[in-house]
């Protein structure tokens, strides 16, 4: 293993196989697998009901210039139906594959505009290899460059940008809401997508809606800025919930591999911030607890944290968590070192 940022401190006892079976018999014992159903009985209700609300005001308000601070609100309740999502594609919500696909896609693919299948495939390759630079999709260098090695060997846009990504970040997630849409109709013609119809129609259905409510409503002046903004804020919003998690913390490279606990906790970042933090993340500021346990529903992540930290110490693993602001700027930092390669041949 070879990290960017940072070399992390050798646990104190070798690894052993049975160290993450020892966790999760102490979580088992403390009743955090058990299912949430009164939860995301709520939780759904809600965000479909400020979705729904949401559409009523658009409608409502008609060719106004109040359809601005509106189209902020619709980037945070998609986002929060993206959440939704993420919790239906790990089994947190319904038990059973069917269901989660049925809600996954209806809520992703109809709902928002987001491939289920291509995310699904997409998040899966990053759990199980979370910060590799070679089998984690999110840290390939498509745009960034997420390690010297990468920066090294970049080519084109990637080479371009890299040497000033730190200070190019937010504006980028400018984008990633527009990314997202083009990344789900993209993996359309990927033969590993299953239901591919489905999907295609779904999404299409989505974005005819969409535009046609658009034009319907608003003069083209008004629907383009707030097309601008909630595709806008809806990519930060997005960025700066699953940015946290990973960004900045150290990176993997080669065959060898860890096991399963030391990797996720290894790579893994916790965000600190209460109530309100656990609100506006859905529960990913946990990401520590969410990596070792993925099946496990939200509201149980935060009683894990205290039987995980304890674990960690007692294995003499890190177990690194911050602040909000901090994580951010961890982050930038990483990113700014990261580009160092491009930025000297360049001087």
């Amino acid at each position: 293993m070879t990290q960017a940022t940072a070399t992390a401190p050798s646990p104190s006892r070798p690894p052993s196989a049975s160290d993450f079976s020892r966790l999760s018999e102490r979580i088992a014992v403390a009743g955090l697998f058990d299912r949430r159903p009164l939860y995301y009985v709520v939780r759904l209700g809600v965000v479909a009901g400020l979705f729904v609300a949401g559409l009523a005001a658009f409608f409502a308000l008609g060719d106004s210039w109040l359809q601005v601070p509106l189209a902020a609100y619709f980037a945070i309740v998609f986002a929060h139906v993206a959440l939704v999502l993420h919790d239906l594609a790990h089994r947190q919500i319904f038990r059973l594959r069917r269901p989660s696909e049925i809600f996954g896609r209806l809520a992703g693919n109809l709902g928002i505009g987001l491939g289920y299948g291509w995310w699904m495939n997409k998040h899966t390759r990053h759990h199980a290899n979370p910060n590799h630079e070679d089998l984690d999709p999110d840290v390939a260098p498509d745009i960034l460059v997420w390690s010297q090695e990468q920066a090294r060997n970049s080519r084109g846009l990637a080479r371009f940008i890299g040497r000033r990504q730190a200070f190019l970040l937010y504006p980028l997630l400018l984008l990633e809401g527009l990314n997202l849409h083009l990344s789900g109709v993209r993996a359309l013609r990927r033969p590993w997508l299953k239901h591919r119809l489905l999907e295609g129609g779904l999404l299409v259905a989505h974005f005819t809606l969409y535009l046609a409510a658009l034009s319907w409503v608003l003069s083209p002046g008004k629907a383009f800025v707030f097309f601008a903004v909630h595709q806008g804020l809806f990519g930060v919003y997005m960025g700066c919930v699953f940015a946290p998690g990973h960004k900045g913390m150290p990176m993997m490279t080669g065959e060898r591999r860890l096991d399963f606990l030391r990797r996720q906790v290894l790579t893994t970042r916790n965000v600190r911030g209460g109530r309100f933090i656990d609100l506006a993340m859905g529960g990913l500021n946990y990401q520590i607890e969410h990596h070792l346990f993925p099946n496990m529903p939200t509201p149980n992540l935060r009683l894990a944290q205290p039987i995980v930290r304890a674990y960690c110490r007692e294995l003499g693993l890190p177990y690194h968590e911050t602040g909000f602001m901090a994580s951010h700027a961890e982050a930038l930092r990483h990113l700014h070192r990261a580009g160092a390669p491009i930025r000297q041949e360049n001087s």
